[in-house]
């Protein structure tokens, strides 16, 4: 098959050209780095011809509410569209478990915004749910890290490798679309806090952390709130064994 990756030189989206690629099928990179705009839309006519599925896995780095929205739903309804004047046949989103439970965040209530856009669009269509990626806890410490003290949340997570969350993304594109796919986690329930100590202590990172809630994560996220929901799909790769090829 011939297939878009949207968001194709970020982190997940690597893996998931790489996994589609190991499969036999043809991808197609949409990124701004390779000529191709969602905001402008420029390149992506071109990008989607003879496309057959889409796999979004776009993502926002900002904190504002209102830019996460804009942009989520500009990149979105672009996306969207072009592909039913290419005739995609199947559009898959990627987002994430407990989205729809976080109503203080920015990216949640971007990736919200997607979702709705994604369900009531134009193209048949599978979102996937996936928890928090391994490198998750490592990254908070370096949104806040100050002269080698970082606040970071005591969260609940339940992460999974993000090869992991890769491979699935490919199964589920060269499929028939799914509607709302289960929850993709990972084999362990993990403290965040001991999971950027442990990560820092791999790479050689020393830094200070401070667990509050008083950080870029709030309460909000307490509790089970992040945690994969009856029947979620468990990745195969363990905490431990991702450190260890790290």
């Amino acid at each position: 098959m011939r297939i878009a990756v949207a968001g194709a030189t970020g982190n997940i989206g690597t893996l998931t050209v790489a996994s589609l690629r190991a499969a036999g099928h043809e991808v197609v990179g949409i990124s701004r780095s390779l000529g191709v705009d969602l905001i402008t839309t420029e390149g992506l006519d071109a990008a989607l011809r003879g496309v057959a599925a889409v796999v979004d896995v776009t993502s926002y780095e900002g904190t504002d509410r209102d830019a996460a929205i804009t942009y989520f739903g500009t990149t979105t309804r672009n996306l969207l569209v072009a592909e039913e004047r290419a005739g995609v046949r199947h559009h898959v989103l990627l987002t994430i478990v407990g989205a729809d439970r976080v109503a203080g965040n920015a990216h949640y209530a971007g990736k919200r915004e997607q979702e709705r856009l994604v369900s009531d669009g134009p193209v048949p269509w599978t979102i996937v749910p996936a928890t928090q990626f391994y490198d998750f806890a490592s990254k908070v410490t370096t949104w806040t890290e100050q002269d080698g003290v970082a606040t970071i949340p005591p969260l609940l997570v339940q992460p999974i490798a993000p090869e992991d969350v890769a491979d699935v993304l490919a199964e589920v594109a060269v499929g028939a679309p799914q509607g709302r796919y289960r929850d993709v986690a990972g084999p362990e329930t993990q403290d965040l806090v001991d999971m950027a100590r442990r990560t820092n202590d791999v790479i050689g990172r020393p830094v200070k952390l401070v667990p509050t809630w008083s950080s870029v994560l709030g309460a909000e996220m307490a509790g089970d709130v992040l945690l994969p929901g009856d029947g979620a799909r468990i990745g195969p790769t363990t905490f431990d064994a991702w450190l260890a090829r790290h």
